[in-house]
């Protein structure tokens, strides 16, 4: 069965770190993207990051850029998102999602498998 677990959430203070992973069960990911989104109460799914699982491209959201950073371990097929200079805003629940390489990785509608999403607080 396929499947997509996150872990690594929690609560940090503004300015600190996290580390979210995102492991993939049941499949392969050659000709993959794997990427992450977030979403805030009361706001819709966004763009986070992304990489092609075979090249290791990635792409990030202005909002995050130079800030986050998105990885591939291939041997233990996980994806991992660090995250730095965390904000307040940054505050959503992250869900990891993978997809076969088509479309804008910038759109949820490229992805077939979600993770459950797990929930980063940044709060003082």
């Amino acid at each position: 069965q396929d499947q997509l677990v996150e872990s690594g959430g929690g609560l940090v203070q503004p300015g600190g770190s996290l580390r979210l992973s995102c492991a993939a069960s049941g499949r392969t990911l050659s000709n993959y993207a794997m990427a992450w989104f977030r979403q805030a109460p009361g706001k819709e799914r966004e763009f986070v990051a992304a990489i092609r699982w075979n090249d290791g491209t990635t792409y990030y959201a202005g909002s995050v850029k130079g800030r986050f950073t998105i990885s591939r371990d291939k041997a233990k097929n996980t994806v991992y998102l660090q995250m730095g200079s965390l904000k307040p805003e940054d505050t959503a629940a992250y869900y990891c999602a993978a997809g076969v390489n088509r479309g804008s990785l910038y759109s949820t509608a490229s992805y077939d498998y979600w993770g459950q999403g797990t929930q980063v607080t940044v709060s003082s």
